[in-house]
């Protein structure tokens, strides 16, 4: 049986000796950036490997900031990774985090990117593993490498020429990821400049999520879309936030609705805020400043 949005941390657990699964652990902080593989060296899900946001699942900064924070990596170089990790064609990836699937999103993603969609991410993550008290370990994985055969689906991403394109033409409607009080500009710790996307709409990925971490049910999601996107066709939904990560959480929640032809930009607001010559909004739909 293949997973291709989530997986239970009880089925998991059931499937941990499977020949085809290899696990990724991709807990990690934008305040401390090892902490992720500190926590991971301390304990993990038995022969979890480990994925640095930075180092294995971004591309190098650019010092203009094209791309964003957090740019794609090459296909080659990505494909190496995942090799490395023992994925190829027939694995079954399980991805987990302890931020709801914020960062693991991001490596089923790039996954679904590649073309491969047997890739799940554990539902409420380290979190509801250790709360179920199933086993973990410190041991380094076993791993035996493979070849990751790429196959790079363009549809997936648009870029920053294609959104400032579709300011004018209306064929993009851009949900906005990031948490509202930075989709208003009333605050941005990160990026030079406070607001958001002219004529985005806001769709905080933390609304994706229960109390408890794990999400939402696919009914819930499918109506909470439904309203954002108020009878646009969700093959004109482009996802953002601020550099392409939590962005990808609002794709692994429209996947899990049965949702999909959603687009992602993947330098966000961390890309566009560094363009000094595009617009910007601030204040709710209908309320904006444009500076």
């Amino acid at each position: 049986m293949s997973h291709t949005t989530l997986i239970s941390a009880s089925t998991l657990a059931e499937q941990l000796n499977r020949a085809d699964l290899v696990i990724v652990d991709c807990r990690f902080s934008l305040k401390d950036t090892e902490a992720g593989r500190n926590a991971w060296s301390i304990a993990h899900i038995p022969n979890a490997r480990y994925a640095h946001l930075d180092d294995d699942l971004s591309g190098p900064v650019q010092p203009d900031k094209r791309g964003g924070r957090h740019p794609l990596p090459t296909v080659d170089t990505l494909a190496a990774t995942l090799g490395a990790w023992g994925i190829h064609s027939a694995t079954q990836v399980i991805v987990y985090d302890d931020m709801g699937g914020a960062i693991a999103s991001r490596l089923w993603f790039l996954l679904r990117w590649l073309g491969h969609s047997n890739v799940a991410v554990l539902d409420g993550g380290w979190q509801e593993w250790v709360a179920g008290e199933y086993p973990v370990s410190s041991d380094e994985p076993n791993i035996s490498p493979a070849k990751f055969d790429a196959q790079p689906n363009p549809n997936l991403i648009v870029n920053q020429e294609e959104v400032v394109s579709s300011l004018h033409t209306g064929q993009m409607t851009l949900l906005d990821a990031r948490a509202p009080e930075r989709y208003r500009g009333e605050m941005e710790p990160l990026d030079p400049k406070a607001g958001h996307i002219p004529g985005a709409r806001s769709s905080p990925f933390a609304q994706n999520l229960t109390a408890g971490k794990t999400l939402k049910s696919a009914d819930a999601i499918r109506e909470r879309f439904s309203q954002v996107l108020d009878k646009t066709p969700i093959t004109n939904a482009v996802l953002y936030c601020g550099s392409g990560v939590t962005a990808c959480h609002n794709a692994l929640a429209l996947s899990h609705a049965g949702m999909d032809g959603y687009r992602l930009y993947v330098g966000s607001w961390s890309e566009w805020s560094n363009t000094s010559d595009l617009a910007i909004e601030t204040g709710e739909p209908g309320t904006e400043g444009t500076l």
